[in-house]
């Protein structure tokens, strides 16, 4: 079992399991991602010649005449048949662990958003009824396959908690290889949510991101520090990075913004790049509330 972080430096486990009952509280539209085909949303088919695969918990919007009787008369709780055709949708989240993410100057680390982030995620898609699973990329590579219901996302928890507690070698994997090995190993997800600071973006992520896309619905979440997004007051900004500490003295207005300018640099190389992809993607800061933004990228199409 991880240590548990204090949720500002370091991830807390026990805060990102609580994100569930935001998760189950919140006004939420329902997610139809059963998918005929990688990335395409498709409609509720049934009738003769289809095979049925197993049943899950009822979720409000099913088809009535669907429901599994017997299952639901032993259990006490509804149920509903889901038939080959309507394979479960599978989310991966794929995860920048960059030492770059440790960072934060407003409340706490990019990395500890980007966890946050991460957790809400997968209980939404669980209580969609999708599996879900995470991809690290950055100073390490681990993977955890997309896995279903309640069990599916305390394992994401549990390694979000787990992986930023290990202790790592810097890593420097370009985001074009994430992409890449993102490819590779998605293990039947169709769509995908992609959560960087952008640092790591480079020449060949276009491409990658591009052929990632036409495999899934990707969408991209970029977190940033308030420092990365505009112009800090004038001031004395004392900054500490493996237990160096140093002042960065900033007053005149040039001075101020390019220093945002070049701080903030892989965030806005990401954005452009979700842009111009024509991907959806947003922006949250490190003192934000992320479980709306998150809502809104893994809204149904026509939702957000």
């Amino acid at each position: 079992m991880p240590v548990n972080g204090d949720g500002r430096t370091r991830v807390s486990l026990a805060e990102l399991v609580a994100l569930r009952a935001r998760v189950a509280k919140a006004a939420l539209p329902r997610l139809e991602s059963r998918a005929l085909r990688s990335g395409e949303q498709v409609s509720r088919l049934y009738g003769r010649g289809m095979d049925y695969a197993e049943s899950r918990a009822y979720q409000p919007g099913d088809d009535i005449r669907r429901l599994d009787w017997r299952l639901t008369a032993r259990s006490g709780r509804l149920h509903t048949k889901l038939f080959q055709e309507e394979r479960e949708g599978r989310l991966l989240i794929l995860l920048d662990t960059h030492e770059s993410m440790r960072f934060g100057t407003r409340v706490r680390f990019k990395s500890v958003q980007a966890a946050r982030a991460a957790a809400l995620a997968a209980w939404y898609a669980v209580r969609a009824g999708e599996r879900v699973g995470v991809l690290a990329f950055g100073r390490g590579d681990q993977l955890l396959r997309p896995q279903a219901g309640t069990r599916g996302a305390l394992a994401l928890c549990g390694a979000l908690a787990e992986w930023d507690a290990a202790v790592a070698p810097p890593g420097n994997e370009a985001l074009s290889d994430a992409l890449l090995r993102a490819r590779r190993l998605m293990h039947g997800a169709n769509r995908v949510l992609l959560i960087s600071d952008g640092l790591s973006c480079d020449g060949a992520a276009r491409h990658r991101l591009l052929e990632l896309s036409g495999k899934a619905a990707v969408r991209v979440l970029v977190v940033a520090d308030a420092l990365e997004l505009a112009p800090p007051p004038p001031g004395r900004y004392p900054l500490e990075h493996d237990g160096e500490r140093r002042e960065v003295v900033l007053y005149g207005e040039r001075q101020r913004r390019e220093f945002q300018q070049r701080l903030g640099a892989g965030q806005a190389r990401l954005n452009e790049l979700a842009e111009g992809l024509g991907l959806v993607h947003a922006t949250i800061d490190t003192a934000a509330d992320p479980l709306e933004t998150v809502m809104r990228l893994l809204a149904p199409r026509g939702r957000r």
